[in-house]
């Protein structure tokens, strides 16, 4: 622990997954700058139920979510409020976690490629449990903007090094982040290289 928090590192291309009482705080830390994070939180008290953006984005009726707002379940609960953005505050809420599949049919990739969706059913199984399903993530630091009203693009992260996003539980819950390994496409800043995030964690 260091100055009242604890700290965990999130290897490149790999996730972790801590529990988070009411009133703890959470701060995604880009440590090296451009890294995509894939973001998830569970409710303790309801295995099934998960953050959701499809419900978060209607809630706020935007596409993208801003500090002070509130991050809602599948069954309307607030699971998590947004407190603070130091980043240039662009966070993908409509891409899927990359999956295997993903990797073959977007980008033709053969053999196994490291994914997000994987990476969050390991960190379920390193405390004996499966995920639900795999939600659509809450994409930290991710740029993918939509053009014209209607065009997807990508582009390269370009959240600077330290630089995070703190959030509040508001319940209970599992959250688990994935240092997005993808390297296909430059997303993960301008040299497209995944590379370790932090969790900083302040107990209430």
């Amino acid at each position: 622990m260091s100055d009242g928090y604890e700290t965990v590192k999130v290897p490149a291309r790999q996730a972790r997954m801590i529990e988070l009482a009411a009133g703890d705080s959470v701060d995604v830390v880009n440590t090296h700058g451009g890294q995509v994070v894939d973001t998830w939180a569970f409710p303790l008290d309801a295995p099934d139920e998960y953050m959701s953006m499809e419900h978060s984005r209607i809630l706020h009726y935007r596409m993208t979510f801003r500090p002070g707002d509130a991050l809602c379940t599948d069954s309307w609960r607030t699971i998590l409020t947004f407190v603070e953005d130091t980043s240039p505050g662009i966070h993908d809420t409509l891409c899927p976690a990359c999956c295997e599949p993903s990797y073959r049919i977007f980008y033709g990739h053969k053999g196994y490629h490291d994914n997000c969706a994987d990476n969050l059913r390991a960190a379920f199984a390193r405390i004996g449990r499966t995920p639900p399903r795999i939600p659509t993530p809450w994409n930290l630091f991710m740029e993918t903007v939509i053009r014209d009203n209607d065009v997807l693009e990508d582009n390269p992260s370009r959240t600077a090094p330290g630089q995070y996003v703190r959030l509040r539980a508001e319940m209970d819950c599992l959250f688990a982040v994935s240092a997005c390994p993808q390297d296909l496409i430059v997303i993960n800043g301008t040299d497209g290289v995944p590379r370790d995030v932090a969790l900083r964690i302040r107990r209430r």
